[in-house]
């Protein structure tokens, strides 16, 4: 289905959705399934992967490499379930270069043969940011000079080691702070605002047929830090920088509205001749979750699939993990969880099946 068919099919029920305050998500029934273009009788007709595949839409998940490794269940669920895969950790700086020149590939790359045996496309996460830096580089004092040039060399050689094999990149992520200035990392600190381009200018020239996106949270709605970000992409663009897309991150939480501007925020970046992706999706619940916060931690699933459906040049929706079992949240948020689509014991919750029947309303499909 072309993209902008799928957006009228969708786009009465979604208008109403998306203006809508925090109400209780539609439910579904759906099994779970892989990327087949036809109905099929079997449950392989029915995942997330193969509707969105209907919808014109990869649905992707983040992967955990140990899961992966020594979690039968989770292996079958994210080979099977989904169109596309994004590493978790594997690939940012801290995991690919722990020591300064020596570079460990193997994780990463054994996510790349997986998606590869799974017929998936594989999300690079992330070239450039403030956060899981090698210590050595954390803990360096180099001149703005030397530190250009490894930034250069960083983005040069892992670019260059998935050459071919990376659908979109995370160039850069996580720029901004949520009033719009730029974030104070070490990258602006030492060598300005310039490192953006320069760190899509070098992706590029890695490999030109990557995808490459910026990526941020809190940038879901129309508010101060996707405006700064708008104003950026629109500069770059005009400088012809090699900007192809935004990522939004969506990493909601049920304690506060849903981002129903969604849509018309999208839109502005698609006016600009952008992609855009939702990234990492999830949104935790304050525990123990009850019912009426299950519901509405699907109807906000609902809303950002829903943005990006009516979005023409949205490519892709990726959930930030896929089950309960392995979430990040309780981790990083105290006292909150259960932000994922399936269960510890991989059930789906309403979520799923939420999103389920959004890909199914876009298939033009009952």
């Amino acid at each position: 289905m072309h993209k902008a068919t799928r957006a009228a099919v969708v786009g009465s029920a979604a208008a109403a959705l998306l203006v809508s305050t925090f109400t209780v998500a539609a439910s579904a029934t759906a099994e779970n399934a892989s990327h087949h273009t036809k109905p099929k009788s079997d449950a392989s007709a029915k995942t997330l992967g193969a509707l969105g595949k209907r919808a014109d839409l990869r649905i992707g998940t983040a992967v955990d490499m140990s899961a992966l490794a020594s979690d039968a269940p989770y292996r079958a669920k994210a080979g099977g379930e989904f169109s596309s895969v994004t590493p978790e950790n594997v690939m940012k700086w801290e995991s690919v270069e722990p020591q300064r020149g020596t570079y460990n590939w193997a994780p990463a790359d054994e996510l790349v043969d997986f998606a590869k045996q799974n017929g998936q496309l594989v999300r690079g996460h992330t070239l450039v940011w403030h956060s899981q830096l090698p210590a050595w580089l954390n803990n360096g004092d180099f001149t703005a000079d030397e530190l250009r040039q490894i930034l250069h060399k960083h983005i040069t050689d892992e670019v260059t080691h998935f050459k071919g094999k990376i659908w979109q990149w995370d160039v850069v992520n996580e720029a901004f702070n949520d009033d719009g200035t730029m974030r104070d990392s070490i990258w602006l600190q030492k060598l300005g605002p310039g490192y953006i381009a320069d760190a899509f200018r070098w992706a590029h020239q890695a490999d030109p047929k990557a995808t490459l996106f910026i990526n941020d949270y809190n940038i879901e709605g129309v508010n101060a830090k996707s405006t700064a970000l708008y104003d950026l992409v629109a500069q770059l663009r005009k400088e012809h920088v090699p900007v192809d897309g935004v990522g939004i991150q969506g990493h909601l939480d049920v304690q506060y509205s849903a981002p129903h501007d969604i849509a018309t925020n999208m839109k502005r970046f698609d006016d600009l001749g952008l992609e855009t992706a939702i990234t990492e999706a999830d949104v935790r619940i304050p525990m123990p979750a009850d019912n009426t916060e299950l519901e509405a931690q699907a109807e906000a699933y609902d809303v950002l699939l829903r943005g990006c459906l009516l979005t023409e040049h949205c490519t892709d929706f990726t959930v930030w993990g896929f089950t309960d079992k392995y979430s990040w949240v309780p981790g990083v948020f105290t006292g909150e969880g259960a932000a994922n689509i399936l269960d510890e014991n991989y059930k789906a919750k309403a979520a799923y099946n939420a999103m389920s029947q959004d890909l199914m309303l876009a298939a033009g499909r009952d």
